[in-house]
């Protein structure tokens, strides 16, 4: 069995962040693919992703076993598929009432807060100031805010269920925007923002973001 995870740019690319944070969670080895988003010389993004996926979209998992390619795309299907390919790393809650109560928060962030995502675009390797945010923005920061606290009194443990989670790999794009632009947040968020961003996969992205950055390949 093999793995290869195509992802787009670091530095922007939140659902790229997903299962890559997902598959570093399971210990498996894998293979990345970076296609550049938004580039100026070569704008065609989605032609050069077709061969991957006929989505045209990135993250993309290639899975290569017994002489077969499976292939899955979308971030909230490929964290599933390693979930349940991988048991041991423990992404699906084993109490029913936590993995049903996780799946509903994995689904409402891959569905919604549409403008948090705009107002607060991912540039994972910088600080930028915070934004005035439209109502609907404030709304969905709040929402977003009251729902990690109530997991977190729930289940007490470090992460959103306890152990770490899909639903943490949802949500650790948000983690990260939230950082970028200084959103405060009560302390025990505060805590659980820094357990993610601590992670040593969250770190490994924050290290090859930067050297985008540096590069220029993020503009």
């Amino acid at each position: 069995m093999a793995y290869t995870l195509v992802i787009g740019t670091r530095n922007w690319s939140s659902w790229s962040l997903r299962p890559y944070v997902a598959l570093r969670a399971a210990g498996v080895p894998f293979e990345t693919v970076v296609i550049r988003l938004r580039e100026k010389q070569h704008p065609t993004t989605r032609d050069q992703i077709l061969p991957w996926s006929p989505a045209g979209k990135v993250p993309v998992l290639k899975i290569e076993e017994g002489g077969e390619t499976i292939t899955v795309w979308d971030s909230l299907a490929i964290c599933e598929t390693i979930a349940e390919r991988h048991p041991g790393a423990g992404l699906l809650p084993a109490d029913p009432r936590a993995r049903a109560l996780m799946r509903a928060y994995a689904c409402e962030m891959h569905s919604g807060f549409a403008d948090v995502r705009d107002q607060l675009g991912m540039e994972f390797a910088r600080t930028l100031p915070l934004p005035e945010l439209r109502d609907d923005t404030r709304d969905q920061v709040a929402r977003i805010i009251a729902s990690w606290e109530d997991a977190l009194a729930t289940w007490k443990g470090e992460f959103l269920f306890g152990a770490f989670s899909v639903a943490d790999c949802m949500y650790a794009p948000v983690v990260s925007r939230f950082v970028t632009y200084g959103v405060a947040v009560p302390p025990p968020v505060q805590g659980y923002m820094e357990r993610v961003m601590a992670l040593p996969s969250m770190q490994a992205w924050m290290a090859d973001s930067r050297a985008e950055v540096e590069a220029g390949l993020d503009r």
